[in-house]
């Protein structure tokens, strides 16, 4: 039975077929497609929270505490949720797994969201379909990086606003201005510590992907 991937069948992190998760193609073949979303944004926006409200497997994280001052720098809120400082950061990236519906699986890479280790970004995105791009409305600046870097590369992408309490309430209008996004480029609003928000902006993100390389190839064949 023939499995597809983004990233070859070869690599180690492939899906292992299930019940779940095979679909058919038009001539009863039973098929998998396999999907890589890079999730991306600023210190503290909330990747590693995203990947594992959503995540069907135990998510793979890669973090180490951090230091007292970079502690001072990151937000009140920290990244899994609770009131007070944020004490570890991604180091290498974060990685996990969702089935969206039958035949088809995500496999979520979480980019570190530090300065210093933004040199892994270009081997994290290779491959990938599409990103979304976490936004705190309290530092929209930080999402400067990761948007131009998906727009360098030609990667359509979906900027997700986290919705921490206390800040700003923007539109998606707003923050599309104030990132200077393309016409028609996604703006969700979402609380990554819920799996059905979550799930919803995954979903948005594959179904942007689609238009997009569907609008490319039928460029390309005119």
């Amino acid at each position: 039975m023939p499995s597809e991937s983004v990233y070859g069948d070869e690599n180690p992190r492939a899906t292992h077929r299930t019940s779940a998760n095979v679909g058919r193609t038009m001539l009863g073949e039973d098929i998998e497609l396999t999907l890589k979303i890079v999730v991306a944004g600023g210190f503290g926006a909330g990747k590693s929270t995203l990947i594992g409200s959503v995540s069907e497997i135990r998510p793979l994280h890669s973090e180490e505490t951090l230091s007292e001052s970079e502690a001072r720098r990151g937000p009140e809120r920290s990244d899994t949720g609770g009131v007070g400082r944020k004490t570890t950061t991604t180091v290498a990236m974060d990685f996990g797994r969702i089935t969206v519906h039958s035949g088809l699986s995500l496999h979520l890479f979480g980019t570190p969201g530090q300065e210093r280790f933004q040199f892994l970004w270009e081997e994290l995105s290779e491959g990938a379909l599409a990103a979304v791009v976490l936004a705190d409305t309290r530092r929209l600046e930080d999402c400067f990086a990761a948007v131009d870097h998906f727009e360098r590369r030609g990667i359509p992408f979906v900027v997700a606003v986290n919705r921490f309490p206390g800040a700003p309430d923007h539109t998606e209008h707003d923050v599309a201005q104030a990132l200077d996004l393309d016409v028609g480029a996604p703006v969700v609003l979402c609380d990554v510590r819920d799996r059905a928000s979550g799930k919803e902006v995954l979903i948005r993100t594959v179904e942007y992907a689609g238009r997009m390389h569907t609008a490319r190839l039928l460029a390309a064949g005119g």
